[in-house]
């Protein structure tokens, strides 16, 4: 059945492209008829394909840049370096279109495409410094280039950087753009304090723990943006993760030593553990959009406060 809005008129109105719950924004629910197909295609209503934020997910999250750090090094070292980015590369491509053909959050498949990014995003930073010889300053710098390019154009296309509004291919797209300059980002960052600048790998743990602090102070004393204190928290995870996975890994710059491949292992079976947690007791199962969303090609309304709207 249509629900009806609170004024008493229909929610979807009979020759209308779009749908409005209780006052919310409008939200594009059928697309333009007279765009083009790829326009049709990145404007697309989806289901959110993005979990909720809770205190596993930063758990998680750590894991994952700690695991790609660790297994990155441990392919380049192990068998022919240009093997391990061209197999990272695959590996990459296909958990993310597994992510992006998917129709709603699966948690063994989000996690994946997330790990493949840590992986490759490695790869990516190490190249530039190894193979190019460019140094972790210029590549810092320019990945964090990369990355105000992609927010800008995010924000220029949709007016929103929120991951709660990651609701439309286009969207989607952006987010996972934003994900991987985040990891290629933080690699570079880490390498950058813990070599360039001499604080090794414990100094510079600890440095980035101080630093993953301080937008969730700000949020939280200082009326931060949610989604400025998200995103910059969501940067600096990366070096933390990967400056832990050396500190355990690596014989040099006060690292323990204990090799990358343990500590690739021990974190994967982790991250298993934790997203088999997710699986079964759905703790993190993202809230559904107001508006419409396409469920088995479907359009179907969504209340914003109590989920699928009933008639």
């Amino acid at each position: 059945p249509v629900p009806v809005g609170p004024t008493g008129t229909t929610a979807l109105a009979a020759r209308e492209d779009v749908v409005s719950l209780k006052g919310t924004p409008l939200v594009p629910a059928i697309p333009d008829r007279h765009a083009g197909l790829l326009g049709r295609y990145l404007a697309a209503p989806l289901l959110r394909k993005v979990p909720a934020i809770t205190v596993l997910f930063w758990v998680i999250k750590l894991l994952t840049t700690a695991t790609g750090e660790a297994t990155s090094d441990f392919l380049v070292f192990s068998i022919n370096p240009y093997v391990a980015v061209v197999t990272g590369c695959m590996g990459l491509m296909v958990a993310l279109l597994l992510q992006l053909r998917a129709t709603r959050y699966v948690p063994w498949i989000y996690w994946l495409a997330v790990t493949m990014v840590a992986v490759f995003g490695t790869m990516a930073a190490d190249v530039l410094h190894v193979v190019l010889g460019v140094p972790y300053a210029a590549s810092t710098a320019g990945f964090v280039l990369a990355l105000a390019v992609v927010f800008a154009a995010w924000y220029a296309s949709e007016r929103t950087l929120s991951i709660h509004h990651i609701d439309t291919r286009r969207r989607e797209l952006f987010y996972w753009a934003t994900v991987m300059a985040t990891f290629a980002l933080g690699t570079a960052a880490g390498d950058l304090t813990a070599s360039t600048f001499g604080l090794g790998y414990p100094s510079s743990a600890a440095l980035f723990a101080l630093l993953l602090a301080l937008p969730a102070l700000a949020w939280w004393r200082l009326g931060l943006s949610p989604i400025a204190a998200f995103w910059l928290a969501y940067i600096v995870t990366r070096p933390l993760g990967a400056s832990f996975a050396d500190w355990f890994g690596k014989p040099y710059l006060g690292g323990l030593g204990l090799g990358d491949g343990p500590v690739a292992l021990v974190l994967a079976l982790l991250i298993v553990a934790g997203v088999a947690y997710l699986t079964v007791s759905r703790a993190d199962q993202p809230v559904m959009p107001a508006g419409a969303v396409v469920s088995g090609g479907t359009l179907e309304a969504i209340d914003d406060d109590l989920g699928p709207a009933r008639g």
